[in-house]
């Protein structure tokens, strides 16, 4: 079965950058709209970003101008560069097919802390 592997968390300082990396074993990557999503202990999955079949991009009002999404087409590879950390943003993130939803990944530990 096809397989979201998320990877690139780690701790970091708040003003810091990360860049996560979202891999997917399937054939239909290119086929369908990509979104990083993330999740705090006790909340729900929240969406942070997407990016379309054709490359469009959409952001979450509070990580817009800190985070930005990207894939690449080629490698079957999704990415979120995240720059400015804030101790907020802590949470584990995942990434998946908002329009077609996938088995969830194991996620990728964020942790923004002095």
């Amino acid at each position: 079965q096809a397989q979201l592997v998320e990877s690139g968390g780690g701790l970091v300082q708040p003003g810091g950058s990360l860049e996560l990396s979202c891999a997917y074993s399937g054939s239909s990557f290119n086929m369908f709209t990509m979104a990083w999503y993330r999740q705090t202990p006790g909340n729900q999955r929240e969406w942070v970003a997407s990016i379309s079949r054709g490359g469009s991009t959409n952001h979450k009002d509070v990580v817009r101008g800190r985070f930005t999404i990207s894939k690449d087409k080629a490698k079957k590879m999704g990415y979120l560069q995240m720059n400015s950390l804030k101790a907020e943003d802590t949470a584990v993130y995942y990434c998946n097919f908002p329009d077609t939803l996938r088995p969830w990944g194991q996620g990728t530990q964020v942790t923004v802390s002095s």
